[in-house]
């Protein structure tokens, strides 16, 4: 793996969009491991000067993480109860909030940003929610891209398998933030990566990468002894200087209770998991139907902002998995090497 990923230590920082920054992602190439920049969703010109931003910062490489998912169709009266039940939260919350903000969305998808990968040579590219076209496949290898998609249960491992994919994620129940799950003719896989991990390394001759709840020597061994060849992890860097997540999102995961996370909806219109707060249960409990992703997401763009500009963790999204409390608020490097110190202890 560590010959692949062209690293020192198996060990990768999760894209975490919102969160993960430039600066996080560097440092942690900086150290030897993988450090992963988030660009799912996000116009060209945004995806390339994000790029250029961290090559700007390490001269080690890092992988670029998109979105695999389709855009449904919608209609404007479908959305217009979950718009009007929005402009009611935040104007109870003293927030200006109004139908022009929750109206003309423009989605960008991998596609728009697939010319602009090749373009800036990325060398890693990780995707999630689905996987990409034979066409988009087929162009990355062709330009020395190693590709790493995510997988949530047995038959989407299988599936990633027979599309020629380079290194599987295998991401358990405990993972902070959005579910990668991508067959809809199945139920939302709800396994724990201890379970699902071996039932996966079994099948496939693909190497696996291991995410969630993983945040020390103990769960980096437990995964390795179950067969992946790396790690991925997210929520322990969600405290860091480099971090955008607002303070008191990274101050409430460090008082976070083993119960505090949930898996829901409401911020996005696809499974995600963070920490419950009052937009999560005022929008469970109306009884408004859902839009799916990303119209769900786009109509939450503004409304996350006015909370995160005025650090009201009460109204932003708390993606978090279910380690959150171990979460420690210092600098990337600091995460990343404590974790490298842990690995060395152990295969040194």
């Amino acid at each position: 793996m560590t010959e692949t990923l062209k690293v020192n230590y198996p060990i990768i920082q999760a894209p975490m969009l919102g969160v993960s920054s430039p600066e996080m992602a560097a440092a942690v190439s900086n150290q030897g491991g993988l450090g992963s920049l988030p660009v799912g969703g996000l116009a060209p010109d945004v995806t390339q000067q994000l790029i250029r931003q961290t090559k700007s910062l390490t001269a080690k490489p890092f992988a670029v993480n998109l979105f695999a998912h389709d855009v449904p169709d919608y209609t404007e009266d479908a959305i217009e109860p979950m718009r009007q039940l929005l402009i009611r939260l935040a104007t109870k919350r003293g927030y200006t909030l109004d139908k022009a903000d929750l109206s003309n969305f423009r989605f960008y998808t991998y596609h728009d940003q697939i010319d602009i990968l090749i373009q800036e040579a990325v060398p890693v590219v990780s995707f999630t929610f689905g996987c990409l076209d034979s066409k988009s496949i087929q162009l990355l290898k062709g330009n020395g891209c190693t590709l790493m998609g995510t997988a949530t249960c047995m038959e989407e491992a299988l599936f990633l398998q027979q599309q020629h994919i380079d290194i599987i994620t295998v991401q358990g129940l405990e993972a902070g933030g959005h579910r990668g799950t991508f067959l809809n003719n199945i139920p939302l896989p709800q396994i724990g990566l201890f379970s699902l991990l071996p039932q996966i390394t079994r099948s496939v001759q693909v190497p696996c990468i291991a995410a969630g709840g993983i945040y020390n020597e103990q769960t980096i061994r437990a995964a390795f002894e179950l067969g992946a060849v790396g790690v991925q992890i997210g929520t322990a860097f969600i405290g860091t200087a480099e971090s955008l997540a607002i303070p008191s999102y990274k101050a409430r995961l460090t008082e976070a209770k083993d119960t505090d996370t949930v898996l829901t909806k409401a911020f996005s219109g696809r499974w995600a998991r963070g920490i419950r707060n009052e937009v999560i249960s005022a929008i469970e409990q109306s009884g408004i139907s859902i839009p799916p992703y990303p119209v769900q997401n786009s109509l939450m763009a503004k409304f996350r902002k006015l909370a995160q500009q005025n650090n009201d963790h009460e109204y932003t999204t708390l993606w978090a998995g279910q380690s959150a409390a171990t979460t420690e608020l210092t600098t990337t490097k600091n995460v990343f090497v404590n974790l490298v110190k842990q690995y060395e202890t152990r295969y040194s």
